[in-house]
């Protein structure tokens, strides 16, 4: 929402971080505190794209998870090592194939994933 305020970002942040985050401390004394405790995040300032790394690996861990987990265990884990050894020779869409996965980042692929991983999370409870 590139259209937001700084105050309908303030109020976002504080929504997802009531809702999301730890209520182990009582920090109601310090509303200030609050509102700006997203600048803990260096990674934001200092190397922004890296949260998107880690999207990126983890939505390859559960689609190598995926096959893992639909009866394709050997070649799961064989297509696995196939991209590591490959390493940095090769660009991230072709890893993921190597990896047996799909380098998509479409919402349906995306929540193919999800519902995996909620079904999954389900069965242990």
């Amino acid at each position: 929402h590139p259209e937001h305020t700084r105050k309908e970002r303030t109020d976002k942040w504080l929504e997802l971080n009531q809702r999301l985050g730890s209520s182990v401390i009582d920090r109601s004394k310090f509303p200030e505190f609050e509102t700006h405790s997203w600048h803990r995040q260096l990674h934001i300032f200092e190397v922004p794209f890296y949260y998107i790394e880690y999207g990126i690996a983890q939505l390859g861990a559960i689609g190598i998870w995926k096959n893992y987990v639909s009866g394709e265990a050997a070649n799961a884990l064989n297509w696995y090592e196939k991209a590591l050894e490959a390493g940095y020779t090769q660009g991230l869409p072709e890893l993921y194939k190597m990896a047996g996965i799909k380098f998509d980042f479409s919402e349906q692929y995306i929540k193919s994933l999800i519902e995996l991983v909620s079904l999954k999370t389900e069965e242990l409870n």
